[in-house]
């Protein structure tokens, strides 16, 4: 049994994610422009990192041709994203814009007899899903360590504030794990040793 690419076949016969593609026809040439918006499916990002919310819009605009082996779908997708720095756990949010082009193999098609399965999207009954090319382009598009500047220190890993919000002389008393047995039994610091 072959594995199966997730844009094989699309997961409902109608509705934002999917088009319908009997409108442009088969005729080489023949394209149509589509604008939609459409609910943010599960999984368009890193999960507790950087994403976008399950429900939120994504801005769809794109051109459906059709060519000798299938239908190509070139286009946009944008959709405001949410999440975390990686460094100093403050919340993010911004905006992502992702182009895509993907090919959908005609059934019975030359591309189609010659690729696997996970290889190429194809059409299945005149219908393609748009969702796993959209999921796909925005997961490459987030980073995977969002930061919420450049040069943002995190935070102190002995007291967990913010480095920003910590003055320069900030520190803790470290002891030479080599010295701490002493001080336990003599008490004072290191120093006074």
């Amino acid at each position: 049994m072959s594995k199966q690419r997730s844009h094989a076949r699309p997961q409902q016969t109608a509705g934002p994610w999917v088009i319908d593609t009997r409108d442009i026809g088969r005729r080489p040439g023949s394209s149509r422009s589509y604008h939609r918006v459409a609910p943010a499916p599960e999984g368009l990002g890193f999960p507790d990192v950087i994403g976008v919310e399950v429900g939120s819009d994504v801005v769809l605009d794109l051109l459906v041709e059709s060519v000798v082996e299938g239908v190509l779908a070139t286009g946009t997708a944008k959709a405001e994203t949410v999440g975390e720095c990686s460094r100093c756990l403050d919340p993010l949010s911004g905006t992502v814009e992702v182009r895509f082009t993907e090919l959908f193999a005609y059934p019975d098609s030359a591309t189609e007899a010659t690729t696997d399965e996970d290889e190429i999207s194809r059409l299945v009954d005149d219908l393609i899903d748009l969702e796993p090319v959209v999921r796909d382009a925005v997961v490459l598009a987030l980073p995977q360590v969002p930061l919420c500047s450049p040069d943002c220190r995190g935070l102190c890993a002995e007291c967990g504030v913010k480095w920003a919000e910590l003055g320069p002389d900030h520190a803790h008393e470290t002891i030479d794990p080599r010295w701490a047995a002493l001080k336990e039994r003599f008490g004072g610091t290191e120093e006074e040793s």
